[in-house]
């Protein structure tokens, strides 16, 4: 079984390093390391998907009946682009948005608990922002 091994790994060694970079040789010129990060980063920040449709906060905590600030409503406005739920955006995590969270779980087919944490926000994101929304 030994000899077996080391055969397979004589034939593949040759088939990886025919993929691998070469080697830089003693007389090529290496730039440091403060020169090649400069060079690599962009002149300005770059766009990463589509603007979000609700622009409260970018903090997504976990969330539950009695939180309130910027990230409920964030919560909230997701909630209305989502699943068309006819929240106030106000910013107190009360009875209607723990309703219209769990309508949205259920919707997603997620753990339905009335409570936003990382699945929750994770869906609620994805979902707000996706051009066929509202989906329930």
């Amino acid at each position: 079984m030994r000899r077996v091994l080391i055969a397979v790994a004589a034939l593949a060694l040759p088939v990886s390093l025919a993929g691998a970079p070469a080697v830089a040789s003693a007389t090529d010129s290496v730039k440091p390391a403060q020169v090649v990060e400069k060079s690599n980063r962009p002149a300005a920040l770059v766009a990463q998907g589509p603007d979000d449709i609700c622009d409260f906060t970018i903090n997504r905590p976990n969330l539950r009946l009695g939180s309130s600030g910027a990230v409920v409503q964030q919560a909230q406005c997701y909630l209305n682009q989502a699943i068309d739920a006819g929240l106030d955006v106000d910013g107190d995590f009360g009875r209607l948005t723990q309703s219209a969270t769990r309508t949205f779980q259920q919707c997603a087919g997620i753990v339905v608990d009335g409570r936003i944490g990382a699945q929750t926000w994770s869906f609620l994101s994805f979902w707000a922002n996706a051009p066929d929304a509202p989906f329930c």
